[in-house]
């Protein structure tokens, strides 16, 4: 099959007025990954062990399923959007990898910080709030930012229960025309034209953060 570009731009603006769905998945799916992986690396932290065993498993079984398995399983198991559903299931997915990204950078905060706020009768939310969180959180920004990507090239997967975004458009030319080639292609270039840019901010991130003092500077004097 040859291209036809005739036919390239007579369906280019179907596609890309499908454009909003998928950054609209996008955001919502990566602001519940955010918080809720944030939620879950807290939980997991706890020191009552049964609570921490149980998120770790919960994390784990998450992983070990495939987020299109999950997408359907939600999608027929409750009475949700397919748009609803979609960023649920994605940012509940990647929540669990968001998790251990903020572990990381949790991890990576001096244990003299810890004991200052100790010394200085800190409450534990006081701690985490003043202390932890603004030295844990900045080292790992150019990390979530990759996840942000990640998540942009997972919504495909939406297709799979009926979110129209670009490619169940594009899916949806091809099956009334019997022309795939350039609707998928045009899909494949606006998912570049939209990810390169975001991949230079986060190699612009990573830079800043190499730079950044360290994070014991930034906390508690000691």
């Amino acid at each position: 099959m040859t291209w036809d570009w005739e036919f390239a731009f007579e369906v280019f603006p179907d596609i890309i007025s499908a454009i909003g769905i998928t950054i609209g998945a996008t955001v919502a799916a990566y602001f519940i990954s955010l918080t809720l992986g944030l939620v879950l690396t807290l939980l997991r932290r706890s020191s009552f062990k049964p609570l921490s065993l149980l998120i770790a498993g919960v994390i784990e079984f998450i992983r070990m399923t495939p987020p299109l398995v999950q997408l359907f399983f939600v999608y027929f198991a409750f009475d949700m959007s397919p748009f609803v559903t979609g960023a649920i299931v994605l940012g509940v997915h990647y929540a669990t990898y968001v998790s251990e990204v903020y572990r990381s950078g949790i991890e990576a905060v001096p244990s003299s910080q810890w004991e200052a706020s100790k010394a200085l009768n800190f409450s534990r939310a006081q701690t985490w709030q003043k202390v932890v969180l603004p030295q844990a959180i900045p080292p790992v920004i150019p990390m979530l930012g990759n996840y942000l990507i990640v998540l942009f090239k997972e919504t495909p997967l939406l297709s799979g229960i009926y979110v129209l975004e670009m490619l169940a458009v594009a899916q949806q030319i091809g099956s009334d025309t019997y022309r795939f080639l350039e609707p998928v292609t045009i899909v494949g270039f606006l998912f570049l034209v939209l990810s390169y840019p975001s991949a230079l901010f986060i190699r612009y991130l990573e830079k800043r953060s190499g730079k950044l003092p360290g994070s014991a500077e930034k906390g508690v004097k000691t």
